[in-house]
């Protein structure tokens, strides 16, 4: 199990992510990119597993990025995330999204980086 990381620090403007964050945004870049979707996101779990996914647009199944990350996540096993972050064009995490990461982990971070990967918003799920 990986050593718990302070989650006490201020989370409305984060500008700097720590390297395993950093990690979670290249890798929903990178999903978002290969898809060619509007969204992609990755989430890490308490024992350091990542999954990612993008947005999923069907008629009976539309799902956000970060919903299906969730999903993939809990599909795998995971119990609890320890973040999430998406790479989208919006301006804030939709509530929705909070909810599916609270539904594991009330209070993970969550970060919302541009298409440049930039950090421009973390929340705290809930």
């Amino acid at each position: 199990m990986r050593p718990a990381r302070n989650r006490n620090a201020p989370m409305s403007e984060a500008r700097v992510v720590d390297p395993d964050d950093s990690k979670l945004i290249t890798l929903a870049r990178a999903a978002r990119a290969r898809n060619a979707s509007a969204e992609g996101a990755a989430v890490r779990d308490d024992t350091g597993r990542t999954y990612v996914a993008t947005t999923v647009d069907l008629p009976s199944l539309p799902l956000s990025a970060l919903q299906a990350a969730v999903v993939m996540a809990v599909a795998s096993g995971a119990e609890a995330l320890e973040a999430a972050a998406i790479v989208s064009p919006v301006p804030e995490v939709r509530p929705s999204d909070l909810s599916a990461v609270a539904d594991l982990t009330p209070g993970a971070p969550v970060f919302l980086a541009g298409l440049d990967g930039a950090v421009h918003h973390t929340a705290k799920a809930t």
